[in-house]
């Protein structure tokens, strides 16, 4: 291969903007490149189809978290993303129900219609899966269901948030919804982009236990990990 073309080969491809939303929080766009699907919020890349380890690890830890005698264990999947959490969960005979919420219409609509049915068409077709187009953080604080996990993905992480709104949700009264949505013995997991301190100290003084986190390794960089918390039982 002659040098130019070895450093053209390199080069990633541009991405091709597929959707672009105007949403009541700000501008959603679902972007290919190559071969591969990215939903960029406010100019900000949000996630893409490249590499799921670590949304797949958001509903392995928390399931693998909660007591062993729990059956049919109900969990909320915060955010819809690419899919990747959603078919993780319901890839797993133990969940007994799955409820996904999802604040950006566009984003359902990628997947329901769209580009991301192929990912996701036979996890919003399980009986058990159903989605609810709601704000995230306005539906813990409002809802009355428990849920035995709560697996939350809608930033990049605590100390990186995609609307400013969304700094609630990991605030001591934004973890006090939390807690109380989760049944005795739930599990909070939270996905981010890097490891907070801060946030697991928040977790300890929002009343939960067992606090940890678990990382997964990236190509360069920080790992991306998710945060594990328990309510006690």
């Amino acid at each position: 291969m002659e040098p130019d073309t070895f450093s053209r080969a390199m080069v990633p491809p541009a991405p091709v903007p597929l959707d672009r939303r105007e949403g009541p929080f700000g501008e959603v766009v679902l972007r290919e490149r190559g071969e591969h699907f990215e939903i960029i919020a406010n100019g900000c890349f949000l996630m893409d189809t490249s590499d799921g380890r670590s949304e797949r690890l958001l509903i392995d830890a928390a399931l693998a978290a909660l007591p062993g005698d729990r059956t049919g264990p109900r969990v909320l999947i915060g955010g819809l993303g690419v899919g990747f959490s959603l078919v993780r969960a319901t890839e797993e005979d133990r969940w007994g129900r799955i409820v996904v919420v999802e604040r950006e219409q566009a984003i359902v609509d990628w997947h329901r219609t769209g580009p991301l049915e192929r990912i996701s068409g036979a996890a919003l077709a399980d009986p058990r899966t159903e989605v609810l187009h709601a704000d995230l953080v306005a539906h813990l604080r409002t809802a009355t269901e428990r849920y035995d996990a709560l697996c939350l993905d809608i930033d990049n992480g605590p100390d990186w948030t995609v609307t400013d709104d969304n700094g609630s949700l990991y605030s001591p009264t934004g973890l006090a919804h939390c807690h109380d949505r989760l049944t005795p013995g739930g599990v909070l997991a939270v996905w981010s982009a890097q490891p907070s301190p801060a946030f697991e100290q928040a977790l300890w003084n929002a009343g939960f236990s067992g606090v940890r986190t678990e990382e997964v390794a990236v190509a360069r960089g920080v790992p991306d990990v998710v945060h594990l918390a328990s309510k006690a039982r």
